[in-house]
């Protein structure tokens, strides 16, 4: 009896909720939306219903609890719509779940933070800024000009030097050719081989999550991992170097991140047409 009663009491020891709690890893799950081309009524989106494509990847984000949001650029379809980014932001308040957001080429940045009360993380007219979700540290770069600026660069290199570990960033563009003919030909990012040179002088994991493209691809080179996710609007075929649509299909990816392990995945849903 005497040995029954420590057994219980050393393995009720290392099983109390104490022990356990000193172990939990961080976990955080982040839900990337991108390339929403919301435009006013009137504009022509080619039969697509932007605005019920929007209000579907959010509504099914958010039935998946994230801890944060962020939309990765090109709020609008096609060129910066203060009215556009504040019906956006309504909606992405109601959610009452915490979000970033970024400026993509349809996109004017400075527009885009007054609407959203980022004022400021505007230096020179581009919005770029640096943020802990949760213990995560992230960076949110602004590509809007299809380059990241000399003085994003710049920064970016000061970020760099004063971090060390796994970094998430945020950006409009993918920073590696993605197999996407078209988009890799004529809408990549123009100083793509400065961005990856300083990138890879960095000595640890670097995860770019971006947009552009409209196709879901994941491509590695050293220590880079890009991210393109599906846009909520349509997705560019990969197999033709002219511009062709694929499919109508939206969706976004989820970021689970449980101590040092990441992992992604990409949800699609079906897109809706306008009324004839």
């Amino acid at each position: 009896m005497r040995l029954n009663s420590e057994l219980s009491e050393f393995f009720g020891h290392i099983w109390s909720p104490f022990s356990i709690n000193q172990f939990v890893p961080f976990r955080m799950k982040i839900i990337q939306l991108t390339d929403l081309h919301i435009g006013q009524p009137h504009e022509n989106t080619h039969g697509v219903d932007v605005r019920a494509n929007f209000l579907e990847v959010l509504k099914n984000a958010v039935r998946e609890a994230p801890d944060h949001l962020v939309v990765s650029g090109d709020l609008c379809l096609m060129q910066g719509d203060a009215g556009v980014y504040e019906w956006i932001k309504k909606h992405l308040d109601q959610t009452g779940i915490p979000y970033d957001l970024i400026s993509g080429n349809h996109d004017d940045p400075e527009m885009l933070a007054r609407v959203f009360g980022r004022e400021k993380a505007v230096r020179d007219g581009q919005l770029f800024y640096r943020k802990n979700i949760g213990d995560q540290l992230c960076l949110f770069l602004d590509t809007t000009h299809y380059e990241l600026p000399p003085a994003q660069v710049e920064w970016l290199g000061e970020q760099l030097a004063r971090h060390s570990g796994r970094l998430l960033i945020f950006i409009h563009h993918p920073v590696l050719s993605s197999g996407v003919p078209f988009m890799d030909g004529k809408h990549g990012l123009r100083n793509m081989e400065t961005v990856q040179d300083l990138l890879f002088q960095y000595g640890h994991p670097v995860h770019l999550f971006c947009g552009h493209y409209h196709v879901d691809k994941v491509v590695s080179k050293k220590n880079i991992s890009v991210y393109i996710t599906p846009s909520a609007y349509f997705q560019i075929s990969d197999r033709t170097p002219d511009f062709s649509v694929d499919h109508y299909r939206i969706g976004f990816r989820t970021l689970r991140l449980e101590g040092d392990i990441l992992q992604t995945s990409v949800r699609y849903f079906e897109g809706h047409t306008l009324p004839d």
